[in-house]
C-alpha cells in the first residue's frame, strides 16, 4: 500500500498541472450536471416491511385517483377574538375572503376546503382551519405559492383574527452556507495556528471545498433520480468538509515533516503520500464502511444518507492523495512557516524541528500520562462513564411541528388546534380495514369502528365509507392525548394486539398508521437493526485495524474507547436536546425526543470518524516500534510527530460540526452538536488520554499477534517498513527523476 501510494504521490508532485486541471474539469463538469437537473421530488419516508407502511400502500393500491399522496399540504389557522365565534358574520367573510385570496394567489392549488362546509369548526366555535392542497411536492413549490399563503394570514390578522400556519408547504427551507463558513472559518483560523504558513494553511481548505463541491454537485445532479432530500446533502457537506480537511491537513503536515528532514520536495510528496497516505486511506475506509453500513436498518432514507456521505468521504479521499501532491507542486518553500525557511535558508540542520525551542506540549502531555497511567486512565474513563449517564433516559421519537420552536408559526398553530380540536387532533391514527375476504365489507368496517371507539385513550371515532371497489374502509381515531405521548403508543399497541380477534370475527384484517404507528414503527427499526449495525462495523473496523497495527489489543481499545466515547455524546445529547440542560447556549428552543435515527446514526459516523484519529495517532507509534523503539519511546514518538496535527484536526472537524448547531433544521442542528461533541471526546480524552494510558501499562503486549495470524493475514505496510528498506536499498541515480524545479 506506501509503496503504491508513495508511486501516486510522485506522479501526482510530477504531473500537477495534468492533475490540477482533471479535478478542475470534475468540478466544473459536476456543476453544470446540477445546474441542468430537474427540481428534486420530495423523497418521502417509507419504513418497509412495517405495518404503517403496509397501511400506506395499501391505500395507494384500494384508493385510486384519491389526490396526490406526494402533494404539499398547507392549514391556515383561524382563532376569533375572546368572547366571538368563528362562524360569526365578520369572521366569516374572512375567511370567505382567505380562501378567495389563496385560489387567485397561486396556480399550483389543487384544492381548498371551506371550514365551514368541511366541519373544520372546533365545539366552542372559536377555532377553525383551512386545509390547502398543491399539485406538487413542498420541494417544488414555488416561492410565490408559498408568500401567497404568508401574505394572506397576513391580511387575516389584520382583520383582528389570530392567523398561523402549518403544514409542509409553510416550512422554511434553512440556508446551510451560513453553518458552513463558521466551520470553514474555524479552520482557516486553526490551520494558520498549526502551519504558520498562510499557504500551507489554505491547501486543506482549497481541497475540501473542491471535494464537497464535487460530491454536492453530484448528489444534486442526481436528487430526482435517486429521491434524494435536502438533508442527505447537509449531513453530505457537513461530513466531507470536515474529513476533508483533516486528510489534506495530514498529508501537508508529513511532507513539512520529510522536507525539514533534507528530504527534495518530489521525495518528500511521494514519502508523504506513501506514509501518511496510507493512514487516510485506511481512516477513509473505516468512515465509509460506517456510513455504507447503514444500509443494515434497511430504511431507504437513512441508506441514501449514508451512501451520499460515504460517497464525499471516497471523494476526500481521492482528492488527499492525489490533489494535494499536485498542489504541494506548486507551492514551493512557502508550504513552511517563516521560522523554518529562514532556518534553512541559514543552513541550520532543523530535523529535529526549529533550534531552540522548547519541547512540544505533546511531547510532555505523553511524558506525564507515562508516569500516571492509571491515573489518567481512572479520570478519563470515570468522567466519561458520568457524562454518559443520562444516556440511560433516552427517549426517542420523530419530530413533528409540535417539537418545533414555540416562537414559530407551526408551532403557534399546532398548539390553537390542540386547544380547540384536543391534544389528540394533531396525531390522528388511521386504519385500514382490507375486507376484500370478509362476507360483508362494511359490516367488518362498522364492527371494527365500534370496538375501537370502546377502547381506552379514544376520544372519537370517524369511520369513512369503503372505496370504489367496495373491499376496503378507512376509520379515522382520534386520540385523547398527544401524539407522542406513552397513552397514545399503548392505544396504537391496544389496536394492534386486536387485530387477530377482528380477522377471526369479520374477516378482515387491520393496519394501522399515523404519526404515533409511524414513530413507534420507526424506533422499532433503529433498535432492531442496533447489534447487526454494531456487529458490522465494529467487526469490519476491527479486521481492518488489525491489518492495520499487526495487532489484536489495540484495535480492540479502540472499539471499546469508541463504545465509551459515543455513549458520552449521546449522554450528551439527551441532556441538551431532551433534558434543556443549556438550551440558550445550543440555540435548542424546544427541547423533546430524540430523533429515532440519532442514535444509531451517531454510532455509524462517530465510529468513522473516531478511527480517524486511532489511526493517525497509533500508527505514528507503530512505525516507531517497528523500527527498533522501546513501547514507551513509541508513544512519545507518536506525539511528538502526531498530538499537535491530531489535535488541530480534532478542532477542525468540532468547529466544522458545530457550525451546523445554528443552522435551523433540527436534524442537523442535533447531528452536528452531538457529532462535536462525540469528536471531542474521541479526540481528547479517549486518544489523547485513554490511548497512551493503556498502551503504557501494556508495554510490549499491546504488539502482540498470534504466529499463525501474522502469517494469515496480509501485510499492508501502512507504516512505511517495506517502503523504507526500498528505498534504503535503491541505488542512488543522480539522473533519476531529475527535473528543474522554481522554489
Amino acid at each position: 500500500m506506501a509503496t503504491f501510494l508513495y508511486k501516486i504521490g510522485r506522479f501526482a508532485f510530477r504531473r500537477r498541472k495534468l492533475v490540477a486541471l482533471i479535478w478542475v474539469a470534475l468540478l466544473v463538469l459536476a456543476g453544470v450536471a446540477a445546474s441542468s437537473a430537474a427540481t428534486p421530488k420530495d423523497p418521502g419516508f417509507a419504513l418497509p416491511g412495517t405495518e404503517s407502511q403496509k397501511a400506506f400502500d395499501l391505500m395507494e393500491e384500494r384508493y385510486p385517483g384519491g389526490g396526490s399522496a406526494d402533494g404539499a399540504v398547507g392549514r391556515m389557522v383561524f382563532k376569533a377574538p375572546a368572547g366571538q365565534k368563528m362562524s360569526d358574520a365578520k369572521n366569516k367573510a374572512e375567511v370567505t375572503e382567505a380562501i378567495a385570496d389563496l385560489k387567485k394567489g397561486s396556480t399550483e392549488i389543487s384544492s381548498v376546503a371551506d371550514p365551514f362546509e368541511a366541519g373544520a369548526v372546533s365545539e366552542d366555535g372559536s377555532t377553525a382551519y383551512i386545509v390547502v392542497e398543491y399539485k406538487i411536492n413542498s420541494m417544488e413549490l414555488s416561492d410565490k405559492s408559498k408568500e401567497s399563503l404568508t401574505d394572506v394570514a397576513k391580511d387575516a390578522r389584520s382583520a383582528g383574527l389570530a392567523v398561523e400556519l402549518g403544514g409542509d408547504a409553510s416550512m422554511v427551507e434553512h440556508d446551510a452556507a451560513s453553518s458552513e463558513m463558521i466551520g470553514i472559518l474555524i479552520a482557516a483560523i486553526v490551520l494558520v495556528i498549526t502551519f504558520g504558513s498562510l499557504i500551507a494553511a489554505g491547501m486543506p481548505l482549497l481541497t475540501a471545498i473542491i471535494g464537497v463541491g464535487v460530491g454536492i454537485f453530484t448528489i444534486t445532479a442526481l436528487a430526482n433520480v435517486l429521491d434524494l432530500g435536502t438533508t442527505t446533502s447537509m449531513l453530505a457537506t457537513m461530513i466531507g468538509l470536515a474529513v476533508g480537511i483533516d486528510y489534506a491537513l495530514f498529508i501537508v503536515s508529513r511532507y513539512r515533516a520529510e522536507l525539514t528532514a533534507g528530504r527534495e520536495r518530489e521525495e518528500a510528496a511521494g514519502r508523504a503520500v506513501g506514509t501518511a497516505g496510507s493512514a487516510v486511506v485506511f481512516a477513509g475506509l473505516t468512515v465509509v464502511i460506517a456510513l455504507a453500513g447503514l444500509a443494515v436498518v434497511n430504511i431507504p432514507i437513512l441508506t441514501k444518507m449514508g451512501f451520499a456521505a460515504a460517497g464525499t468521504v471516497v471523494i476526500a479521499v481521492v482528492i488527499a492523495i492525489t490533489l494535494i501532491p499536485a498542489l504541494l507542486g506548486f507551492a514551493g518553500d512557502k508550504i513552511l512557516g517563516r521560522k523554518v525557511r529562514k532556518a534553512r535558508k541559514a543552513g541550520v540542520d532543523i530535523g529535529q524541528g526549529v533550534p531552540g525551542a522548547k519541547p512540544k506540549a505533546g511531547v510532555r502531555w505523553a511524558q506525564f500520562v507515562l508516569r500516571r497511567p492509571v491515573a489518567v486512565l481512572l479520570t478519563a474513563v470515570v468522567g466519561l462513564g458520568l457524562i454518559a449517564v443520562p444516556a440511560a433516559s433516552l427517549q426517542v421519537g420523530l419530530p413533528d411541528e409540535g417539537s418545533s420552536s414555540p416562537a414559530s408559526t407551526q408551532r403557534k398553530a399546532y398548539d390553537m388546534l390542540a386547544d380547540g380540536f384536543g391534544p389528540g387532533f394533531n396525531g390522528p391514527l388511521t386504519i385500514v380495514v382490507d375486507a376484500k375476504k370478509s362476507a360483508d365489507p362494511k359490516k367488518a368496517v362498522d364492527e371494527v369502528a365500534t370496538a375501537v371507539e370502546k377502547m381506552d385513550g379514544v376520544a372519537a371515532v370517524v369511520p369513512a365509507g369503503l372505496n370504489p371497489a367496495g373491499d376496503t374502509g378507512l376509520i379515522t381515531v382520534m386520540p385523547e392525548d398527544r401524539p407522542a405521548s406513552t397513552e397514545t403508543e399503548k392505544l396504537v399497541e391496544n389496536i394492534r394486539g386486536e387485530s387477530k380477534t377482528f380477522k377471526a370475527d369479520s374477516g378482515a384484517a387491520i393496519f394501522v398508521t399515523g404519526a404515533t404507528a409511524l414513530n413507534i414503527d420507526f424506533s422499532q427499526m433503529m433498535n432492531d437493526a442496533l447489534i447487526p449495525y454494531l456487529a458490522l462495523v465494529v467487526g469490519l473496523a476491527f479486521v481492518l485495524l488489525m491489518l492495520v497495527f499487526r495487532s489484536i489489543l489495540v484495535p480492540l481499545k479502540a472499539a471499546l474507547g469508541f463504545l465509551l466515547s459515543v455513549v458520552a455524546a449521546l449522554g450528551a445529547v439527551v441532556a441538551v436536546y431532551q433534558w434543556g440542560w443549556l438550551a440558550d447556549l445550543f440555540n435548542v428552543e424546544q427541547p423533546g425526543p430524540i430523533m429515532s435515527m440519532m442514535p444509531i446514526f451517531m454510532i455509524g459516523v462517530v465510529f468513522g470518524l473516531a478511527m480517524d484519529y486511532e489511526v493517525f495517532l497509533v500508527t505514528r507509534m507503530r512505525e516507531a516500534y517497528v523500527h527498533g523503539e522501546r513501547p514507551a519511546e513509541t508513544i512519545v514518538t507518536g506525539f511528538r510527530d502526531g498530538a499537535r496535527v491530531v489535535s488541530a484536526a480534532a478542532v477542525i472537524m468540532i468547529g466544522v460540526f458545530a457550525g451546523f448547531i445554528s443552522s435551523g433544521e433540527q436534524m442537523v442542528m442535533m447531528m452536528g452538536f452531538g457529532l462535536a461533541i462525540a469528536v471531542f471526546f474521541d479526540a481528547f480524552v479517549v486518544r489523547m488520554a485513554i490511548v497512551p494510558a493503556v498502551l503504557a501499562l501494556l508495554g510490549d503486549k499491546a504488539w502482540w499477534l498470534p504466529r499463525w495470524l501474522d502469517k494469515a493475514l496480509p501485510n499492508v505496510d501502512v507504516e512505511g517498513e517495506k517502503l523504507q528498506k526500498q528505498l534504503a536499498d535503491r541505488p542512488q541515480d543522480p539522473d533519476e527523476d531529475r527535473q528543474l524545479v522554481r522554489v
